[in-house]
């Protein structure tokens, strides 16, 4: 079936039910970024593949709303689908919540799978709403009443992490939340995050693409632990252990009644930004919920000593793979039939060289020319673009050892670069350095260092549409929480001080619509530094190990101050990677780091 024909055969279930809207969130059951094929109803109905956005259907009208960095990709994907672009976060667009207290009529009903949206999505549209007494209908998913070729759940193999890399066994973590929880007075904690939950047993999987996780819930009281997953996917090994460390395993689909074997009186911590309404429904009466942060958020950001010593070497690996890769890139484009798709093959064969290599932590973005201008590119056979020796090379790419999870982006020169591409991509290199030398006092906040990195930009009036950086997992998600750089605050934007052993992405960028993008992206590392009469002092460690293209940098824009930022960078980036490379390629690496 076409879009336009899915959409249709969601209308008539929709009429059946009396139902004037139906939301088709992005989300799995857990809250997750990433879903497995299961849970893409939203891209099966809208043709829109990127990895956020919300489809609301009408009787006669359909839009998705998705953020900054997919627009152009979603008037691309969405065009001639009937379905409109809201462009989420632009001046004089309705958030999906006005929107529907606006056109909707007195008494309309709304309808959801309860499972694939939060609390506290429906506690916002239940408010919004509110005045014309609209009424829920979350019982049914219908887009999988459409969706005929459904893929199955996945139940791939769990694995275990070891101590040796996680740095504190399952018993120890099991422990710290527990403590967590009596200080907040909880009895009980439920949390649907398939990261929170692989962190807490050292655990891992592949029912999410590109993020080694499995799908689970996990109810956790003073005494006992249920872990309701695929029960096929683990081996008796595994079971045996989680035994041993108080974990039951259940089935998968049993959670509810997990959740209702809870006794009156209980006070269960249940975070509503993440637990889906259908389970905070499931809450017997009497049992008295805890609206609250999951304690695991914090604990998993935070890195053990152990794990930074193991990120450490998966990045200097990965830093190898992806220098090996510029090189390569810069000698053979004009010279051999380099394509976008092909470009991405070659550097997963880099990375594939390296000890412990698992895998993608996300689908490659490498984007030349114009492609570099949608943030979120990923080249299809249709648009898998020749490269040329000019213009740009977008490649924000990453990658899983067993050691840790990486994630770069580097804008390589492909040849002669212009007055403009050399202006754009030194100013957006200033704000990655000024950012990457940030000193500052504990309790300061990412979003108090957001400017850094857009200062030079804004000073020319240029600017990017995405965050500065996220938060990264160890051996789970690229996007981890709660730590960001943005500027944008909104009354539900958290205000997380940045703690030492938290990892942060450092990307601004700047993308020119047609004609190229630019991002540096470098993963730091939050340490101590010095203590003053004034407080203690934190600064970030650069942990990515790889060049920036000397050949697009116009050192005039540079001040001398950002040029030792640089020339010390890349001083470092030789000392590290030069004993792993030899002969034509290291010769290429002293130069690509030689001082500006």
């Amino acid at each position: 079936m076409t879009v336009t024909e899915r959409l249709q055969a969601l209308r008539r279930e929709m009429r059946s039910r009396n139902i004037a809207a139906y939301i088709v969130p992005t989300d799995d059951f857990h809250s997750s970024e990433y879903v497995g094929d299961y849970f893409k109803a939203r891209e099966y109905l809208s043709g829109f593949t990127g990895s956020a956005g919300t489809l609301l259907v009408e009787e006669e009208r359909a839009a998705l709303w998705t953020d900054g960095r997919y627009f152009l990709q979603a008037e691309s994907q969405l065009k001639d689908s009937g379905i409109a672009l809201r462009k989420s976060g632009q001046p004089g667009v309705l958030t999906l919540f006005e929107y529907l207290s606006e056109t909707l009529a007195e008494g309309d009903v709304i309808g959801f799978d309860g499972r694939c949206v939060t609390g506290a999505f429906v506690k916002k549209l239940r408010e919004k709403t509110a005045k014309k007494q609209i009424t829920f209908y979350e019982k049914e998913d219908l887009a999988g009443l459409v969706w005929q070729e459904r893929p199955p759940l996945s139940e791939e193999p769990v694995w275990e992490l070891s101590v040796s890399y996680a740095g504190l066994s399952r018993e120890e973590k099991l422990a710290k939340v527990r403590e967590t929880l009596e200080m907040q007075s909880a009895d009980a904690f439920l949390t649907t995050a398939l990261d929170e939950i692989a962190w807490l047993l050292n655990l891992r999987g592949n029912d999410v693409k590109n993020t080694p996780v499995f799908l689970s819930y996990l109810l956790l009281t003073k005494h006992t632990a249920a872990l309701c997953a695929q029960e096929s996917a683990f081996s008796e090994e595994i079971r045996e252990k989680l035994s041993r460390a108080g974990v039951e395993l259940f089935p998968y689909e049993s959670i509810e009644t997990q959740i209702a074997k809870l006794s009156a009186g209980t006070r269960l911590l249940a975070d509503g930004r993440k637990v889906n309404e259908r389970l905070l429904q499931a809450i017997p009466g009497g049992v008295e919920r805890i609206d609250g942060e999951s304690p695991i958020e914090r604990l998993k950001a935070v890195k053990t000593p152990l794990e930074i010593v193991n990120i450490r070497a998966a990045h200097v690996k990965d830093g190898v793979a992806v220098t090996k890769f510029m090189h390569w890139l810069k000698t053979c484009v004009g010279k051999e039939n380099v394509t976008e798709i092909s470009a991405a093959k070659k550097l997963e064969q880099f990375r594939a060289e390296g000890e412990g290599y698992l895998g993608p932590s996300f689908d490659p973005i490498i984007a030349y020319g114009p492609h570099g201008a949608i943030v979120h590119y990923e080249a299809e056979p249709e648009t898998d673009a020749v490269m040329e020796p000019r213009r740009f090379c977008l490649a924000d790419t990453g990658g899983h050892y067993i050691e840790g999870t990486t994630d770069i982006t580097r804008t390589i020169a492909l040849g002669e670069v212009t007055a403009e591409e050399k202006r754009d991509y030194t100013l957006v290199l200033k704000g990655h350095l000024r950012l990457g030398a940030a000193r500052f006092l504990e309790g300061v906040c990412g979003q108090n260092l957001d400017v850094l990195a857009r200062e030079p930009l804004w000073q020319a009036g240029l600017d990017y549409n995405h965050g500065t950086g996220h938060g990264v997992g160890y051996l789970l998600s690229v996007h981890e929480g709660p730590q960001s750089f943005r500027w944008r605050l909104t009354k539900d934007t958290a205000c997380v001080p940045l703690e030492e052993g938290m990892i942060l992405s450092n990307e601004p960028g700047l993308y020119r619509t047609g004609k190229y993008g630019i991002r540096h992206e470098n993963l730091v590392l939050v340490r101590k530094g010095e203590k003053t009469d004034f407080g203690q002092f934190l600064y970030l460690e650069s942990l990515t190990m790889a060049p920036f293209d000397r050949d697009a940098i116009d050192g005039a824009v540079l001040t001398a101050e950002e040029k030792t930022l640089l020339n010390d960078y890349h001083q470092k980036v030789y000392e590290t990677l030069s004993p792993y490379f030899a002969c034509e390629e290291l010769a290429w690496l002293k130069e690509a780091t030689a001082a500006v």
